[in-house]
């Protein structure tokens, strides 16, 4: 365990860092692998897209349990409490659910090509903290301290989003069509009574993913001490 946890705590600091380094970016508009405006702003409008938000929070998570983890090396506190363990399922599945997004909904009709979805900040939100957070939280933080019912919280951040995007899509409306800049995600580009279909397909998938993390959480433990 001890082993375990302190990789877990290796690539907590370096998803920390890594959220903080392309947040800057973001914000700043610094671009490292050429202009690209895709799902790209600058300033706090860069906090409207879920990409931003929920890498954040993972950066925020991963930074707390890496403390939980440090003073638990230092023998000062036995055990990581499970509240924190279930918010960094939570952060995990956010950051998945960005992932998954990314690689099979918006990069396949990027109007620049699939790969302009991975460049400069983008790179670390779609791509490197989605995948650290995943090996991180399924291989070296396996817990018996999540269980089955506290999946259902893995919905929590795509609910919150929803409703700020949903309510953003509904007072831009005009002659029931939405602007793109107001629908940055093109969920309502067809009509907005798709967001109907959509935003439930959302939530069953942001579910499926709580689910899948909290299963590898459990089982590839035991094939890796």
């Amino acid at each position: 365990m001890f082993r375990k946890l302190k990789m877990s705590f290796i690539i907590n600091i370096l998803i920390f860092v890594l959220t903080v380094v392309s947040t800057i970016f973001m914000l700043v508009g610094f671009q490292f692998m050429g202009y690209e405006e895709a799902l790209t702003a600058t300033k706090i409008e860069a906090f409207k897209f879920y990409t931003v938000d929920s890498n954040i929070l993972m950066g925020t998570m991963a930074l707390i349990f890496a403390i939980y983890e440090l003073q638990f090396f230092k023998s000062k506190k036995n055990e990581i409490p499970n509240k924190v363990y279930i918010l960094k399922l939570v952060a995990t599945v956010g950051v998945v659910l960005t992932f998954l997004t990314t690689v099979i909904y918006l990069a396949p009709f990027a109007p620049n090509g699939y790969f302009s979805m991975f460049k400069n900040s983008n790179l670390f939100y779609h791509l490197i903290i989605p995948l650290l957070s995943i090996i991180t939280f399924t291989i070296f933080e396996s817990t018996d301290k999540i269980k089955f019912k506290d999946t259902f919280v893995g919905i929590i951040t795509m609910f919150i989003y929803s409703i700020f995007y949903l309510v953003n899509v509904l007072i831009h409306v005009e002659n029931g069509k939405v602007e793109i800049m107001y629908d940055w995600y093109g969920f309502v580009q067809n009509g907005l009574q798709a967001a109907f279909v959509v935003i439930p397909i959302m939530y069953l998938i942001t579910y499926f993913i709580s689910c899948g993390l909290w299963f590898l959480n459990k089982k590839i433990s035991k094939y890796i001490k």
